[in-house]
C-alpha cells in the first residue's frame, strides 16, 4: 500500500498533466480562434470593394443598353464610373491579408486593374467614335479594352475565389463565405459585332439602321422540353420545377436594347403575371427568358398563358408580339 505522501504526490502529478494538458487546448484553441477571426476579417474587408465592383458592372451595363442615349451622356457616365473604379483599386490595395492569402491578395488587386484599365480603354475608344467613320473598325476598337473587363472575371473567380477556398481548405478555416464579384454581366459584350451594333445605335438615326422588332418564337415547358401549341390544348405537370421558357427573337435588322416580356397565366380567383428584360439582343438572335411561377396554378380548368414583347421604337409589325396557349394544369 503506497505511503500517504507518495499518493498525494501522485496526484499532484497527474492534476499537473491535466491542467497542463487543458492548458495546452485552450491555447491552441484561442489560435485557432483568432487564425479564423484573421480570415474572416479580411473576407469581409474584400466584399465592400468587390460588391462595388460589381455595381459598377452592372452600371456600365445599364448606360450601354439604355435606349436612345446619347453619345456624350455615355462617356459623361463612364467618366465616373472610372473613377469609382479607381477608387475600389485603392481600397484593395490597402487590404492586408493573412500570410496564406498573399497571392490572393495580388490576384484581387490584379482584378480591379484590369476593370480601371478596361474602363479607361472603353472611354479613349468612345472618344474616337464620332471621327471613326467605319463602324465595324470602332467597334472593334472598343472590344479590345472589354475583353480586359472579361478577363478581370475570370482572375477573380480562378484565381481569387477558388484560390482562397483552396488555401482557406489547406489552413483549415472553415465557415468563412468568399465574396463574388461578377463585373461582365453580358457576354454579348465581349465581342467585336456587338460593339460595332452598339456603335451603330449611338452614331446613326433610328430610321438609318434598318427595321425594327421583336416576336415571340415560342414557349418551352421544363422540364421536360415540351414546346406549347398555341392552336391545340397542352397538358402541364405542375411541380416545384416548373419554368417556361420563352423565346424572343429580333426579327429586326437592329440592335435593341432593355426589351421587356411578360408572361401571364389567366388564371381564377389570381391571374400570375411576371415581367423580365433582355438586356440587349441583336438582329437575328433569339433569346430566352426563363419564367418560373410563384404561385400554386389552378388545376383541371382550361386556361389560357399569355407572352408579350413589348414594342421597341420604330417597329412596324406588332403582329406577332404576342402569343396566347390554352393550358390545363394537373399535377406532377
Amino acid at each position: 500500500m503506497p505511503q500517504p505522501s507518495l499518493f498525494r504526490l501522485g496526484i499532484l502529478i497527474a492534476g499537473a498533466i491535466l491542467l497542463a494538458v487543458i492548458l495546452v487546448l485552450w491555447v491552441n484553441s484561442c489560435r485557432e480562434g483568432q487564425k479564423k477571426a484573421e480570415y474572416r476579417d479580411y473576407m469581409e474587408a474584400v466584399s465592400g470593394p468587390a460588391s462595388e465592383s460589381e455595381q459598377v458592372g452592372k452600371r456600365l451595363s445599364q448606360v450601354l443598353t439604355t435606349p436612345g442615349i446619347k453619345l456624350n451622356d455615355l462617356r459623361n457616365q463612364l467618366d465616373g464610373l472610372r473613377q469609382q473604379s479607381r477608387q475600389i483599386l485603392s481600397a484593395a490595395q490597402k487590404l492586408d491579408p493573412p500570410g496564406p492569402l498573399r497571392d490572393q491578395q495580388e490576384s484581387l488587386v490584379e482584378t480591379f486593374e484590369f476593370r480601371v484599365n478596361g474602363l479607361d480603354g472603353l472611354a479613349q475608344a468612345f472618344s474616337q467614335v464620332q471621327s471613326t467613320k467605319d463602324s465595324a473598325e470602332a467597334g472593334q476598337a472598343l472590344a479590345i479594352p472589354a475583353q480586359r473587363l472579361v478577363a478581370s472575371d475570370v482572375v477573380y473567380a480562378d484565381l481569387f475565389y477558388e484560390g482562397s477556398r483552396t488555401v482557406m481548405s489547406n489552413e483549415d478555416v472553415k465557415g468563412i463565405p468568399i465574396p463574388e464579384s461578377d463585373f461582365v454581366q453580358n457576354g454579348d459584350l465581349a465581342s467585336p459585332s456587338a460593339w460595332t451594333l452598339i456603335v451603330e445605335r449611338l452614331t446613326r438615326s433610328p430610321s438609318a439602321g434598318g427595321p425594327h422588332g421583336n416576336q415571340i418564337a415560342g414557349v418551352v415547358v421544363q422540364p421536360g422540353a415540351d414546346q406549347l401549341s398555341p392552336t391545340e390544348d397542352n397538358t402541364v405537370k405542375a411541380s416545384d420545377r416548373l419554368s417556361f421558357q420563352v423565346l424572343v427573337k429580333n426579327s429586326g435588322a437592329s440592335q435593341e436594347t432593355q426589351v421587356k416580356v411578360s408572361l401571364t397565366i389567366q388564371q381564377s380567383p389570381q391571374p400570375f403575371r411576371s415581367e423580365q428584360t433582355i438586356d440587349i439582343i441583336n438582329p437575328g438572335e433569339t433569346k430566352t427568358v426563363v419564367f418560373r411561377p410563384s404561385t400554386p396554378p389552378s388545376f383541371g380548368s382550361r386556361t389560357t398563358l399569355k407572352v408579350n414583347v413589348e414594342p421597341v421604337a420604330g417597329e412596324a409589325n406588332t403582329s406577332n408580339n404576342t402569343a396566347e396557349y390554352p393550358v390545363i394544369f394537373t399535377l406532377g
